[in-house]
């Protein structure tokens, strides 16, 4: 699949492993102009709702516009994962707050070693074929935690 940018190192792995894992609808956050992963997802029969600050396509595939800071819970709902690539920290802490409220798990592809603690989750680190990202389920013990006491924690470990 041609993308406006080279190939992510792993993209087929990530794809792969969120395609076995997940059925139905997942969201990719701040897709930006890389959708190898989407493209990927959809063409194994995902329904993939992309997200970015700007509506648009991309290499045939709507780009809905969304402020994950003020989302539009509707491009949401129903989801099973909300995934995001390289996603700052704050984006990071948005995403957890929405995927606390919709009851879906995470899934963040870091640039570097920037990962977030997302409150009401357990992480864990996965290394799937050339594929490290780490993902995040509700933490049991946490399950009755409200999206506002969520986002509430998330604002005080960002200060």
């Amino acid at each position: 699949m041609a993308t406006s940018i080279s190939s992510m190192r792993g993209a087929e792995d990530l794809a792969g492993y969120i395609a076995r894992n997940y059925r139905g609808r997942v969201v990719e956050v701040g897709v930006g102009y890389y959708s190898q992963v989407a493209g990927l997802l959809a063409a194994q029969g995902l329904q993939v709702t992309l997200t970015d600050r700007e509506e648009r396509l991309v290499a045939g595939l709507k780009v809905e516009k969304d402020d994950i800071f003020s989302p539009r819970l509707e491009l949401y709902r129903g989801a099973g994962l909300i995934y995001s690539i390289r996603p700052p920290l704050e984006i990071q802490l948005a995403i957890g707050v929405v995927a606390a409220e919709i009851e879906a798990n995470v899934l963040i592809r870091p640039l570097m070693e920037e990962v977030a603690r997302l409150p009401g989750f357990s992480r864990r680190l996965v290394n799937w074929g050339r594929a490290s990202f780490y993902l995040y389920g509700r933490d049991k013990h946490n399950a009755t935690e409200t999206a506002g006491s969520s986002l509430r924690k998330a604002e005080k470990l960002m200060k």
